[in-house]
């Protein structure tokens, strides 16, 4: 069988240098693409060529990884420091601890607004809210959809937080893009590939939430699609699956944290909120996904739960979030990591 590898260049290497690796793979009877992973370029190679020495001269890969299968440029082998993923000014995968928090679906200006000044007041680095809201029941609240999208502008500009919001239809993408910091996909789409591939087109981060009947290598393998169109700021989100226990809305997978960590060079997020359901358990499953290596968290935040129109049973009161990032901030210096954020006064003393 004939070996496949990708090889790894570093950004800004000349395009004819690029033609004659292509052109010695041609020449070994090699099929060979060339591809972008983010500004990197990146050559996908399979065949004899793959094993033979390339004549002197041509400028070496800063990787050369082997592959089997279609997990390819998630692969932590070609970056293996890990990629960095910008949401506005916020850093997601550079060591720290991020925490993205906000209602679950946006209702109204005023929800929105509280929400949002929560959020920003304890410490988030982004604002989460839904615009459009795929739910189980078709009678069920289905979002504010544009009119959710132009509120969530104005919470940004109200407060400075980032905003990541779910996209829904591949026709959607470029008009939720123009105004979105960050996509999300949803679990529901998380196998929607034509909605991945027009995502990855938007160069726009992309969320990409683990679907609940779905397994790691899938998961991973939906993040390609994204990957393949050249952009790499791709933020795998582990948001629970579902197992014969009945508990907690889902199971969350820490697991699932530590082994993407260790297979693929993306960042990885944890949602405790929708994993559990439950809010006296995001605590202590959030100080969990921290400890197993999560780089960001996202978590619903409602001044007033019981009437939300969505997912209100699972979102924190305001003092109860704060409470929280409390003590993300000191499990984060204990792990050796800083929290993303709002430094408060006594820990940044603490520090020095």
């Amino acid at each position: 069988m004939s070996s496949q590898s990708i090889l790894s260049f570093v950004p800004g290497t000349p395009a004819s240098q690029l033609a004659e690796w292509m052109r010695f793979f041609d020449s070994t009877g090699t099929t060979a693409t060339r591809q972008f992973l983010g500004d990197a370029p990146v050559i996908i190679a399979h065949g004899p060529g793959v094993d033979t020495r390339p004549p002197s001269g041509l400028p070496a890969p800063v990787a050369k990884v082997a592959v089997t299968g279609d997990f390819r440029l998630g692969r932590r082998e070609l970056r293996p420091q890990g990629t960095v993923v910008r949401i506005g000014e916020t850093s997601v995968g550079d060591g720290s601890l991020s925490v993205f928090a906000g209602p679950c679906a946006v209702e109204n200006e005023q929800q929105l607004l509280a929400c949002a000044d929560v959020a920003a007041h304890y410490g988030s680095v982004g604002l989460r809210g839904g615009a459009f809201k795929p739910r189980t029941s078709p009678y069920s609240f289905q979002g504010l959809k544009w009119a959710g999208l132009e509120l969530l502008a104005e919470a940004r500009r109200h407060t400075g937080l980032p905003i990541l919001t779910e996209v829904l239809d591949p026709r959607h993408v470029e008009r939720v893009a123009a105004t979105a910091d960050g996509l999300q996909i949803g679990a529901r789409n998380m196998q929607n590939f034509e909605l991945l591939t027009e995502v990855g087109k938007s160069g726009l981060p992309v969320v990409l939430k683990r679907g609940f009947g779905c397994t790691v290598d899938e998961t991973l393998a939906a993040a390609e699609y994204v990957l393949a169109q050249g952009n790499d700021q791709v933020i795998l989100c582990e948001r629970g699956i579902r197992t014969f226990e009945h508990a907690t809305r889902f199971t969350l997978d820490i697991s699932a944290v530590a082994l993407m960590k260790q297979r693929s060079h993306l960042p990885v997020m944890v949602d405790p909120s929708h994993s559990v359901g439950i809010p006296a358990l995001v605590e202590p499953v959030s100080m969990a996904a921290a400890a197993a290596g999560a780089d960001a968290l996202l978590i619903d935040v409602h001044v007033a739960p019981e009437q939300a129109l969505c997912d209100g049973k699972q979102a924190l009161l305001p003092d109860d979030f704060g409470s929280l990032m409390g003590k993300l901030e000191l499990l984060a210096m204990g792990l050796g990591r800083k929290m993303a954020g709002v430094v408060r006064p006594a820990l940044a003393d603490a520090e020095r």
